[in-house]
């Protein structure tokens, strides 16, 4: 029976082994490293307070390790040594009718490797279970602390690109060195050397962090740029192609969330090493199109990851700061890709729903607008402009697609009390919940805000040019609610909202003949979900639907509106908007499973949650088509990523004429059926590789 000092020691080491493996390699959260540090001071207390409870004597290092550690009076103890027994030969004599000797070591060797209980009699092993705990909880510490105290980058100095479209290219600049001022700024195209003097900049202040953003203007389309400054700083963009130019008839970009340096914890990594963006190099380096911009979902950093240190102007300035020091930005491939980011949670503070006046918001927004905000695409039309407007929601073009970047926690605010079991979840099949219509008393709660979500609606409901065949919707957190673990902070804690832009998104694909979809991060899984849209009752007259034209009225102008069948969803394959949500980019995964479906309005594709880098890769294509086809006009192939390897893909067409007209009928109409299935199974829907078409 092992004595109370032996269980307090195994207890408490084993306490420590656990919960470091755990900071160190699986979940990087607050409650390990004090429980860490806590867990090896009770360790070390007991076994060096109470050493005779682990054999008859505590031997010295000298006894333990001779070699490492000589002691001057070596021949007195070599004369010692000759006089005494064998470790434990006292007891063996005494008990060797009791058990084997061989069954006692093991027994020893095991309590003292395994559970780090110590035993003098075996000094060696006794002191490499006591190192062993030490090193630990240092690792723990060096996780914590070395990042923050040894790198504070106070003199960083760096460009990188942010938003480029067709004539102008936003670069972001920081400077705290007053020798370099003035700044030069020089620009010149890549197939020709015609240097340009395009700016001069005097001064960079600490109100900015040292920032300014270069505005390029006056560009050509699909050409690439060389910019160059005074203080030794360079970099190179490509402009977008101009719209209906056979080069905007493609684009490729990528989308991922959530990045901590340095995990999973490497001994020998640099502190601000990001693992993910080897990945991220590698699958750059592959792509037989080179990625236009990097859409970043939010998490860019993690302030009360492991420990909030502090929720000044200071320290959230230099996490943004830490971040972009990080040696992994000059991997090959990674200084020409553009990014362009939204704001989640960890930029302010775990689960933030408070607001953006209480504090720590003020001083966590001020490094997002200076060093994000400034170099991201516009805002909406009619949105406020400018750094003060307090506008972070953003609205653009390239090529094929359309896009709108959310905002999900500037504006938010506490979600929806959860539902009982006698009020029905708002959704497009539940006009009776208020979420669908106005209301003289609308919902205090809200994720986007009213203006932003005038402005998402808006863009929702509005044509698109004829180039353009897909509408997608970046939102730092997942649209669905199929996630069954935080899913308050999600769209799930905002049922009524959400239900308004389902529909809104329905009506989308439905009126416009556009594709909606959904990239979503945060949850540190994959997932793809389709939402299907109700069926329209089959009470209208078949042929007004089929004689309806392509681009119908929209609902607030049309005379008959369609009655919803709550019992029915299109079952037609890929129909509907679709999410991907994706993350992380480079830091931890869940390791138990939160995602299952609940209800038919958000159907699984497909659920992968393991991986430490998870990165998402789009490829939009149009097709060309002869007039009066009734083929698909784009397609859009989604490719997943997981610690660099090709996990998964799905590809999607945007519909065609006849494909609007067929689910405008609730796909009663047979042909529109039957050509659907054709292009379904061309596809291999679902997870197919869309070699057919792609190749």
């Amino acid at each position: 029976m092992p004595s109370r000092p032996e269980i307090v020691a195994g207890a408490s080491s084993t306490i420590v082994r656990l919960a470091a493996f755990v900071f160190l390699r699986w979940i990087p959260g607050w409650p390990w490293p004090p429980t860490v540090w806590t867990a090896l001071a009770i360790y070390l207390t007991i076994i060096f307070g109470q050493s005779d409870a682990f054999g008859s004597s505590k031997p010295t290092l000298h006894q333990a390790f001779p070699k490492l550690f000589p002691h001057p009076d070596r021949d007195e103890n070599a004369n010692t040594n000759r006089n005494e027994k064998p470790d434990g030969q006292e007891e063996r004599v005494a008990h060797g009718h009791e058990e084997p000797v061989l069954y006692e070591d093991e027994k020893s060797l095991f309590k003292t490797l395994l559970f780090g209980i110590p035993n003098w009699r075996h000094p060696a092993r006794s002191y490499m279970t006591i190192a062993v705990n030490i090193l630990l909880a240092l690792f723990t510490l060096d996780l914590v602390f070395r990042g923050p105290l040894l790198h504070a980058e106070k003199d960083l100095s760096f460009t990188r690109v942010g938003y480029v479209d067709t004539t102008s290219a936003k670069v972001l600049v920081r400077e705290p060195d007053p020798a370099q001022f003035p700044l030069y700024v020089y620009l010149s195209p890549a197939d020709k050397t015609q240097w340009k003097t395009t700016d001069t900049i005097y001064w960079m202040g600490s109100d900015t962090d040292y920032t300014h953003t270069l505005t390029f203007d006056r560009l050509q389309p699909s050409r690439k740029y060389i910019y160059s400054l005074s203080n030794d700083k360079s970099g190179t963009f490509t402009t977008a192609p101009a719209p209906y130019s056979d080069a905007a008839n493609s684009l490729t970009f990528l989308t991922s969330s959530c990045i901590k340096a340095n995990f999973p914890y490497r001994v020998n990594a640099h502190s601000l090493a990001i693992h993910g963006f080897s990945y991220l190099s590698k699958v750059v380096r592959s792509l037989p199109s080179p990625a236009s911009f990097m859409l970043f979902l939010g998490d860019f950093i993690y302030v009360d990851v492991p420990i909030r240190l502090s929720s000044s102007l200071t320290h959230y300035r230099a996490e943004y700061r830490r971040v972009y020091a990080s040696p992994s930005w000059s991997l090959p491939g990674l200084d020409t890709l553009p990014w362009i980011h939204t704001l989640d949670d960890h930029e302010i503070a775990n689960d933030w729903s408070a607001g953006n006046e209480t504090e720590p918001f003020p001083a966590a927004s001020d490094p997002f607008i200076h060093y994000h905000v400034s170099v991201n695409p516009p805002v909406p039309p009619g949105a406020p402009i400018g750094l003060d407007s307090n506008t972070t929601y953003f609205q653009f073009s390239h090529g094929p697609a359309s896009f709108f970047m959310l905002d999900t926690r500037r504006y938010r605010t506490d979600p929806e009390p959860k539902p009982t079991s006698s009020s029905p979840l708002p959704s497009p099949d539940n006009p009776a919940s208020g979420s669908l219509s106005e209301s003289s008393n609308p919902s205090p709660h809200s994720m986007l805000g009213a203006q932003q979500l005038s402005s998402l609606l808006k863009y929702l409901s509005t044509p698109e040019p004829r180039h353009i065949h897909w509408k997608i919707i970046a939102s730092s957190v997942p649209f669905t609610k199929n996630w069954r673990f935080g899913t308050r902070d999600t769209w799930g804690g905002f049922l009524g909202e959400r239900a308004q832009i389902l529909q809104a998104m329905h009506d989308a694909e439905r009126e416009l003949g556009i594709r909606v979809i959904i990239l979503s991060g945060d949850r540190h899984e994959f997932a793809a979900i389709r939402y299907p849209p109700p069926m329209i009752s089959l009470d209208r007259a078949a042929d007004e639907s089929v004689s309806a034209p392509l681009f119908s009225p929209s609902s607030a102008d049309a005379t008959d509106t369609p009655v919803l069948n709550p019992l029915q969803r299109d079952q037609t394959p890929a129909a509907g908007p679709h999410e991907f949500s994706c993350g992380p980019l480079s830091m931890f995964y869940l390791p138990f499973r939160t995602f299952r479906q609940i209800d038919d309005e958000d159907v699984p594709i497909t659920y992968i949650p393991d991986g430490n880098s998870k990165l998402g890769v789009v490829e939009i294509r149009n097709l060309v088509r002869a007039g009066g086809s009734t083929g698909p006009r784009s397609l859009l192939k989604y490719s997943l990523y997981v610690d660099g390897h090709l996990k998964w893909n799905y590809t999607l067409s945007s519909p065609g004429p006849s494909a609007s007209a067929s689910r405008a009928l609730g796909s009663s109409d047979k042909h529109g059926a039957q050509w659907w299935k054709g292009w379904a199974q061309r596809l291999r829907f679902p997870g197919s590789a869309g070699r057919s078409l792609w190749e």
